[in-house]
């Protein structure tokens, strides 16, 4: 146990030395000055923000993932249809509202929307999305072809709110998708698309485990868009600096800031082992020692959560904003900035690494860990420039959204579906915590610099989580199709040298 959680470690402090370092060589130049108190804080926040990623990583290989393969498996090979969706729409629920990204995405905009409203109807698009995932693995259905289906209603219904005069809140909406997809609900759900693909088999049951996220991504952008369709009268922003300052969560009230992030992180634990327990008893009746194994992953979950939590609420969030802030006098300087920092924020995400491994385990090897990161940090990196444009400029995000959903969804029709499964997974796994509470507040920050603040913010520094979620699509899928070219190219090869060959060579090679 000792030497995983020294490889968690190893694993967390690359992750999260490079975002690190840009920030401080960032605040040595003349475009940013931190004083010595946010530089302090900044860098024993990044200690902490490393103990807390490598205990999590531990947590989700003990418990989330373990538990998602047992409820999967165990309720599908039990036959009972009814009982398998109708489990699987509670833990998406339950899931969703245990996520922390969500809830700081929730706390961002409580101005405008009421947190526990957006929470609860974002975890309802979650648990029907699950269910249609797992309709999508019992029944074989191609993942493309609902994945085009949803992504059509999207767009209908974002130009709905456009014509509604509510197009400020369209950035948000795509923003609930990628936030929602995070550290606790990846490890679970991927796990979980394994377990109910493996009990019921085929020949393509590596893919049809995966696309889950992806489905997943989908139901907290209808149902926000539905609700907020819904409300009656005007919906304004309004920024809160106090919600960005690194004193707001020191001193007298550093501990208030932990016993906070700890509650809510042990009620939304809570509910997913309550239920969990409750399977256990009367369908899974798993091993006592598999239990223990899964209660110390719990221990561990919770406390890499709350180091995590607090470290991003007290250091990277005020610092992302500042920095925001600061840069925004050098537009150029800050396209710049958004995509080396995009490049490598990504790695410090949690719940990457869990998709990582999952990937690579399941393809045999095929697809590695480091081409996954390589084309997640090139595809965020990208995502992050041209949203810092966007913010310049001040033009609307679907002007990004709609050529590139349709760029993403033409080449999976080219790639193989285990490449756009994986893809569109990755997506909703590359906008996890960090992206809600560093680059979200980084683009906060610039825009009421460069804006008058306002509903500006929602229009302009808004949409950059969904920007997250988007690029990968494409750099995954041009992996895949990159895969596929150098395949046909070497068999072409191979073929020309047998057919050069002499019959003397071909003897002789037999």
């Amino acid at each position: 146990m000792l030497r995983n959680l020294l490889d968690k470690l190893k694993e967390s402090f690359a992750s999260v030395l490079p975002i690190t370092l840009i920030v401080l060589l960032v605040s040595l130049t003349k475009l940013v000055h931190l004083d010595s108190k946010q530089m302090a804080v900044f860098g024993i926040c990044a200690i902490f923000l490393v103990i807390g990623i490598g205990l999590f990583n531990l947590g989700a290989d003990l418990a989330m993932t373990p538990m998602g393969e047992q409820v999967g498996s165990g309720l599908a090979k039990s036959r009972r249809l009814l009982l398998l969706v109708s489990v699987c729409f509670v833990m998406g629920v339950l899931i969703t509202i245990a996520e922390p990204d969500l809830s700081v995405l929730a706390e961002q905009v409580e101005n405008a929307v009421h947190p526990k409203l957006l929470i609860g109807s974002v975890g309802v698009g979650v648990g029907i999305f699950l269910l249609i995932s797992i309709f999508k693995i019992v029944f074989k259905k191609d993942l493309s072809s609902i994945i085009i289906f949803f992504y059509m209603v999207l767009f209908m219904l974002g130009m709905l709110m456009i014509s509604m005069g509510k197009s400020t809140f369209v950035p948000l909406a795509f923003d609930s998708g990628g936030v929602t997809t995070g550290p606790i609900t990846v490890p679970f759900i991927m796990a979980l698309g394994v377990g109910v693909a493996g009990a019921i088999g085929g020949k393509n049951a590596n893919e049809n485990s995966f696309g889950l996220i992806a489905l997943c991504s989908v139901g907290p952008i209808l149902a926000l868009m539905a609700l907020l369709l819904c409300s009656n009268g005007d919906l304004t922003y309004e920024l809160s600096k106090s919600a960005y300052s690194i004193d707001a969560n020191l001193g007298s009230n550093f501990v208030p800031t932990i016993l906070r992030i700890a509650k809510e992180v042990i009620i939304a634990l809570g509910l997913i082992v309550i239920f969990f327990t409750t399977l256990q008893i009367f369908v899974l009746k798993l091993s006592r020692q598999k239990l223990m194994q899964i209660g110390f992953g719990i221990v561990y979950t919770f406390v890499g959560l709350v180091i995590f939590l607090t470290a991003v609420a007290v250091g990277f969030m005020p610092i992302g904003f500042e920095l925001g802030q600061q840069l925004a006098r050098q537009p150029k300087a800050l396209v710049v900035a958004g995509f080396i920092i995009g490049m490598v924020v990504v790695l410090a995400e949690p719940a990457v690494h869990v998709l990582n491994k999952q990937v690579e385990d399941i393809t045999g090897g095929l697809v590695t860990k480091r081409s996954m990161l390589i084309a997640l940090s090139v595809g965020v990196g990208i995502s992050i420039g041209l949203s810092m444009i966007r913010l310049i400029y001040g033009f609307p995000l679907i002007y990004y959204l709609i050529p590139g959903y349709f760029l993403s969804l033409g080449l999976s029709f080219f790639v193989p579906k285990l490449y756009t499964a994986i893809a569109f997974d990755s997506g909703g796994v590359a906008s996890g915590p960090l992206t809600s509470s560093f680059i979200l507040p980084l683009a906060i920050g610039a825009c009421a610099a460069i804006h008058d603040g306002g509903d500006s913010i929602l229009s302009y520094a808004f949409g950059i989580v969904a920007m997250v979620a988007m690029t990968p699509l494409i750099t995954i899928q041009v992996l895949g199709f990159k895969a596929i070219v150098s395949r046909a190219l070497r068999n072409r090869m191979m073929m020309r040298r047998i057919q050069d060959a002499d019959d003397e060579q071909i003897i002789d090679f037999v």
